[in-house]
C-alpha cells in the first residue's frame, strides 16, 4: 500500500465568513528585508472549506491541504485554535 504524502498546515486568523461553508483565512509572516534587515509583514489569503459554519471572523484556526473543492477552495478547516473575543 503506498503512504500518502504529508499535508501542508497553516495557522490564520478568518477575515471573512460571509460564504456558505467557506472561509477566507489570513496568514501573517514576519521576513526580514534582505537588504535593509527591517522586519516586513506579508500576508497570503487563504479560502478554506468550513463544513459546519461555525467560524466568526477574528477566529485563529488551523486549515489542512485538501483536494481543490471549487475554483479557488484548496483548503480545509481543521479546528479552531481560539475564538474571537
Amino acid at each position: 500500500m503506498e503512504k500518502r504524502n504529508l499535508r501542508k498546515e497553516r495557522i490564520g486568523v478568518v477575515s471573512s465568513n460571509k460564504m456558505e461553508k467557506s472561509i477566507v483565512v489570513n496568514e501573517v509572516k514576519r521576513t526580514k528585508h534582505p537588504m535593509y534587515g527591517k522586519f516586513v509583514l506579508k500576508t497570503k489569503k487563504y479560502v478554506a472549506h468550513d463544513e459546519k459554519n461555525d467560524c466568526n471572523e477574528g477566529d485563529t484556526v488551523r486549515i489542512m491541504e485538501t483536494r481543490p473543492m471549487s475554483k479557488s477552495k484548496r483548503w480545509r478547516l481543521v479546528e479552531i485554535l481560539e475564538r474571537a473575543k
